[in-house]
């Protein structure tokens, strides 16, 4: 089985696929954290983020898995790293190459074949569009803004965090290829006043209950 959940930066699509996936005894896929990955490389190696080939190259060079942490790059637990606010910053950018896309996307179908619960931008439209059951998360930018301020806890900016969320899904949903929108017969959930819990519970209730 495979079940895709989808949304904007900040709604939730993290926490409640890692806990379906530990309710449904299905491996977990975040997709974003594979750009992430790229970008953190794309980075660290000095690489321009508008050059295209550049990026695609970086990606094509990285070994990407998953464990009980994150993701692996080359055999490496780098999860800390991926989640910088300087890659939050660029990863929007990085995903935005077709390029990057199309050495990544067949490596995430490759890694969900056996099944697996994956999230991200685009799993419900274009790397799992015949997936089992699809999903799609969204929350008001003030409301993703004020979940991540509280979880980066005291001296995160809450404007500034409300402002990048609102650049990136400028980004991501006017990126030519594989923008960030609401595909047909997808079932849209909005997370607004919600728990973790409470998102999870209905998730698993449409999953169980579907013919």
């Amino acid at each position: 089985m495979i079940v895709a959940i989808d949304g904007p930066a900040g709604a939730g699509k993290s926490t409640v696929a890692r806990r379906c996936a530990e309710a449904l005894g299905l491996a977990l896929l975040d997709t974003g954290a594979m750009y992430r990955a790229v970008t953190w490389g794309a980075l660290t190696q000095g690489v321009d983020l508008q050059d295209e080939a550049a990026c695609a190259g970086v990606a094509a060079e990285l070994e990407l898995d998953f464990d009980e942490d994150g993701v692996l790059i080359d055999g490496v637990s780098r999860e800390a790293e991926i989640r910088s606010r300087e890659v939050d910053r660029a990863v929007s950018i990085v995903a935005a190459h077709s390029a990057v896309r199309r050495a990544i996307v067949p490596c995430q179908r490759k890694i969900a074949s056996a099944g697996a619960v994956a999230e991200g931008r685009d799993t419900t439209t274009v790397v799992f569009p015949q997936a089992d059951h699809r999903f799609f998360l969204s929350a008001s930018a003030e409301e993703r803004a004020r979940r991540r301020a509280a979880q980066r806890g005291a001296g995160a900016g809450y404007e500034e965090i409300l402002a990048d969320i609102q650049r990136r899904d400028r980004l991501d949903s006017t990126r030519a290829d594989s923008p960030l929108t609401l595909g047909e017969g997808v079932i849209e959930l909005s997370t607004d006043g919600l728990s973790a819990d409470e998102v999870v519970e209905a998730l698993l209730q449409l999953i169980r209950s579907a013919p």
